[in-house]
C-alpha cells in the first residue's frame, strides 16, 4: 500500500504542529478501528497526572501497543482525533512535540478537539486514530 502526505503551499505548514494536511493510502487495505487511548498503564494507574506532554507520549504508546496486536504500525495511521481538556487546549507545543517525537516524518492528519473533561478529571488528552493496513 503506497502513502502520500501532502501538505499544499496553499495551506499553513502544519508539520510543525506534528501532523499532515492530507493523508492518501493507494491500493487495497483494511480498516483497524481502535478506541480512544489515554495515560492509563495496565493497571489503570496514570503516572504522568497534570503532565500534557507526558500523556500524549503515554496515549501513543498505548497506541502503538493495541495496533501491534492488530498486526499494525504507526505508520499505518492515516488520521487522528486528539480530545484535549479545555484546561490544557493552548499547550499545543506539549501536543506537537509528542506527535512529532513519536511519529517522525510519517505524519497523520490530526483534528484538535477541546473538550471540558474527559471520562477522568485526570486525563489531559485521549487520542482516536484512523488506521488503514495493506492486505
Amino acid at each position: 500500500m503506497k502513502t502520500s502526505r501532502i501538505n499544499p503551499p496553499s495551506l499553513f505548514d502544519s508539520r510543525e504542529l506534528g501532523f499532515s494536511q492530507v493523508v492518501v493510502k493507494k491500493g487495497s487495505g483494511k480498516s483497524i478501528h481502535v478506541s480512544g487511548q489515554v495515560a492509563w498503564n495496565a493497571d489503570r494507574e496514570i503516572t504522568c497526572e497534570g503532565d500534557l506532554y507526558k500523556q500524549v507520549l503515554q496515549s501513543l504508546r498505548n497506541l502503538e501497543t493495541a495496533l501491534q496486536h492488530a498486526s499494525a504500525a504507526l505508520t499505518d495511521v492515516v488520521a487522528l482525533r486528539i480530545y484535549i481538556k479545555e484546561s490544557h487546549i493552548d499547550d499545543s507545543a506539549a501536543i506537537s512535540r509528542g506527535l512529532i517525537e513519536v511519529f517522525g516524518e510519517e505524519l497523520p492528519c490530526a483534528t484538535w478537539i477541546g473538550v471540558p473533561r474527559l471520562a477522568r478529571e485526570e486525563f489531559l488528552v485521549e487520542i482516536e486514530p484512523t488506521v488503514v493496513v495493506a492486505e
